[in-house]
This record gives C-alpha cells, sequence and structure tokens, in this order.
C-alpha cells in the first residue's frame, strides 16, 4: 500500500482569470486537498492580449520544465477546456506521457460539436492521439462522459461535478423578490441576447421587476438590445464581479436567470442554487442534474423565450412557488454539491490514476 504522499502538479489559470475554471480551482487553495497531496501550481493562463496570454504559456512551459528536472511530479492534472486551450495544454500533456508520469485531464469545455464532432479528420485524429495520452479524462457530468466516449474509451471517464460554497443562514433574509440576476459572460453562448425579449415580456406582467446583467464581453451591444427594446432604466451593468461583490448580489437578488445554450456544469447556477434563488435555466448540459423542474427551479429548452418569460412571472407573482424551489435548491446544493464531498472525489480519481500509470507513451 502506498505510504507516500503524491506530488500533484496542477495546471490552472491565474487566480484573476474570470471564468468557471478559475472559480473551481480557487477553490481548492487553502483546502483539505492540500493537506491529503503535496501540489505545485503552474498557471498557464491570463486574462489580457493575446501577448500576455502567449507570455504566460511560455512562463508556464519554462516552470513545468523545471519541475520535471529538479522536482518530478507523481502525477500531473490539468485543467483544460475546448477551442485555445486544447492546444495550450497539449505540450504539458506530451511532456508528461513521454515520462509515463500519470495525467488526470479536467475538461471543462462546453461547445463540443465545433471542437470535435464538426472538425475535420484530422483534427479528430488530433483530439484523439492527444486526449488517448491521459490517464483519466474528468467529465463534468454524465452527458458529458458521454460525449467524451466518443474520443477515450468510457472506463477512462470520471464524472466529477462542480461544487458551491454554501452561506451560512440565514440566506434568505433582505432579498428583493423582484430583482432578477444574471451572473456570466456577456455572449451568445450563454443566451444573452434573448434575455431582451425574455425580460420585455416580463416586464408586461411584473413592470416594478428589475434586472442585473453582472458579467462583461459584448457589453455595448446588450445594452443596444436592451435600449431597443425600452428596458434600459430597468437594467443595470456592474461589470464582472467576485468576492464580496458577487456575494451581495446573490444575497439581494430573488431570481437567478440563465438562458445559456452551451453548458458543462455551471459554477454560477451552483451558487445561485447554494443561496436559495429562485432559478430559470436551461436543458443543455449538466443542468438537469442539478434542477429538478418544477421543484428546485424551472427548465427550458435553449432559445425558449416565452417558456422563460412565463417562469420567471411564476416566480414573480407565486412567492410561495419562489420560495419552495429555492429552499429545494439550496437543500439539493448542501446534500451533493459541497467542496468536500467534490476534494474527496478528486481524490479518489488521484488514486485510481496513479495506480493505473500513463496508458501510451
Amino acid at each position: 500500500m502506498r505510504t507516500a504522499t503524491l506530488h500533484i502538479c496542477m495546471i490552472v489559470p491565474n487566480e484573476s482569470v474570470k471564468g468557471g475554471i478559475a472559480a473551481v480551482v480557487n477553490g481548492y487553495r487553502g483546502s483539505s486537498l492540500e493537506k491529503r497531496y503535496r501540489i505545485t501550481y503552474i498557471e498557464s493562463y491570463q486574462d489580457g492580449s493575446k501577448w500576455d496570454k502567449l507570455r504566460k504559456a511560455l512562463t508556464g512551459y519554462l516552470a513545468f520544465r523545471r519541475l520535471l528536472k529538479k522536482d518530478r511530479p507523481d502525477l500531473v492534472h490539468i485543467h483544460s477546456s475546448f477551442g485555445p486551450s486544447f492546444y495550450r495544454k497539449m505540450p504539458f500533456i506530451l511532456w508528461s506521457a513521454s515520462r509515463g508520469i500519470p495525467i488526470v485531464n479536467h475538461i471543462h469545455g462546453a461547445e463540443f460539436e465545433a471542437f470535435y464532432e464538426e472538425a475535420s479528420a484530422a483534427k479528430r485524429r488530433r483530439v484523439q492521439k492527444i486526449y488517448g495520452k491521459c490517464t483519466r479524462l474528468v467529465a463534468l457530468s454524465k452527458e458529458w462522459a458521454g460525449r467524451l466516449a466518443k474520443i477515450v474509451p468510457e472506463e477512462r471517464i470520471d464524472v466529477l461535478e462542480n461544487y458551491c460554497r454554501i452561506p451560512a443562514e440565514p440566506y434568505d433574509m433582505g432579498r428583493n423578490k423582484k430583482q432578477l440576476l444574471f451572473l456570466g459572460e456577456l455572449g451568445e453562448r450563454k443566451g444573452c441576447f434573448d434575455i431582451p425579449a425574455i425580460f420585455k415580456k416580463v416586464r408586461e406582467c411584473c413592470s416594478d421587476s428589475k434586472l442585473v446583467m453582472a458579467g462583461d464581453g459584448e457589453m455595448e451591444r446588450l445594452k443596444a438590445a436592451f435600449l431597443q427594446e425600452g428596458l434600459s432604466e430597468a437594467v443595470s451593468f456592474p461589470g464582472w464581479v467576485r468576492g464580496e461583490a458577487k456575494e451581495r448580489l446573490l444575497k439581494e437578488s430573488g431570481i437567478f436567470l440563465f438562458p445559456s445554450y452551451h453548458e458543462g456544469m455551471p459554477m454560477a447556477v451552483l451558487e445561485a442554487m447554494a443561496y436559495g434563488m429562485g432559478i430559470v435555466t436551461t436543458t443543455t448540459g449538466g443542468i438537469p442534474q442539478l434542477i429538478r423542474d418544477g421543484v428546485s427551479g424551472m427548465l427550458a429548452a435553449p432559445g425558449d423565450v416565452a417558456a422563460m418569460a412565463a417562469a420567471l412571472e411564476r416566480f414573480l407573482t407565486d412567492e410561495d412557488c419562489l420560495s419552495s424551489c429555492g429552499r429545494a435548491a439550496r437543500e439539493r446544493a448542501v446534500s451533493a454539491y459541497s467542496l468536500e464531498s467534490h476534494l474527496e472525489k478528486l481524490g479518489e480519481i488521484y488514486e485510481r490514476a496513479y495506480e493505473a500509470k500513463s496508458p501510451t507513451r
């Protein structure tokens, strides 16, 4: 039986990066995971210009090469996505596999069709080759595990759902139940350009409702869309929020709107669950594993503006329904999506990967 503490090298984004991957990784820092394993974090990505991103990647490659020579890790845990992230992480995978170091590739991507299914034959072969060098692939949901099984054998895929930090009681005091909140990237993938039409329908029913669009991205285009619908005075754009500012919005808003088209296991929905909000979201990705329609939130097909508007109107006009769904969502978050439960499962994946070693060289 192994007695020595495993040395894990974790390839991560910078702490200040916006988005779900950084949010997941930042919860690992200072957690019980660091008591169970010796972890070296190597940052390979940061927000900024393409030159900032290139410098960060090169710095990460150099740091990793030094680590391989001076303090070889027992296992490499890579946080990756699709698109450019796949190519940025290739050197870490190739260098690790060539030395027989087990690799856990934790995949946070959300647009599998464009990345693999609709890609050229040459790109699909490249993806198969690189993913084939990984000891374990980590999917954020059962649905995503099924997609990744098109690339690697199913027995090498683990499902590890994201987690949320649970706020202390009372979590629902001083809340404006007429305030809707969106958190995330302001863009097409998150369904943001459906929101003006959704909110216009909502305002026809509930003229005192407000909307907070917290995030960044295509902000000016989105503001123009709200202006065209005559909704500007009812919508605020605080920008990207984190820490206390985000916590304040989650505490003070009654309803969470997240009309996304492509997701793995969105941290934003998990956070809304933890705060006991009434959640209106879509059936994409792993979201149906989180939300039971009509019980812990309301689900609609991506792009179904009428259904999402009707769900919001139900919450805005029926406080009992809003409270019941919010309470059920929080209970689900507490029972199934705590950080400690997530870390326990991650440790099990590490142990399986270490025992299996790298599949190919």
